[in-house]
């Protein structure tokens, strides 16, 4: 499957689950908790209110080496979303993408995904695990803290 199928197939609308694709064009359906919801929107309102240029935007689908993978949160500057803003997956990731980590994700795929991110052009990727704990990387791994965005707390709050 391609994801411009994924996207205007009507039994896929409205699901409860996050969709990605895998190399394969094989779709893989994750559902999401509340408490995952809670830390997406949570690191979606941080961004906004520390940075005053670019976009943020939740669930944002990024054309990788292994499929079309969507990252929970993203932030792009206004040039890089000028490339991407009426494609239908993004060519180029956006300069932080952000995974929050559920249940039903191991360790190994939250790392696959950073790599992958990685991989198409992203400077930072973030991970959130379920505790709220922040880990930040860029192309020479773990960073003390976020250099694009150094104010933000390496523990979301409930």
């Amino acid at each position: 499957m391609r994801w411009e199928e994924v996207c205007e197939h009507k039994q896929l609308q409205d699901l409860p689950f996050k969709i990605e694709l895998n190399k394969w064009g094989q779709i893989v359906m994750s559902p999401v908790k509340i408490k995952h919801s809670f830390y997406q929107g949570r690191i979606q309102r941080l961004l906004e209110s520390l940075l005053n240029t670019g976009e943020v935007m939740p669930e944002c689908a990024i054309n990788t080496s292994d499929g079309v993978k969507v990252a929970d949160v993203v932030w792009c500057s206004e040039e890089r979303f000028s490339e991407i803003e009426d494609e239908v997956s993004a060519s180029i990731a956006p300069e932080i993408c952000v995974e929050v980590k559920s249940s039903g994700n191991t360790l190994e795929e939250m790392e696959f995904k950073r790599n992958l991110y990685l991989e198409a052009q992203a400077v930072e990727v973030w991970l959130c695990n379920e505790q709220g704990q922040m880990k930040f990387y860029n192309e020479q791994g773990e960073l003390e803290q976020s250099l694009l965005v150094p104010s933000f707390p390496k523990q979301i709050k409930r």
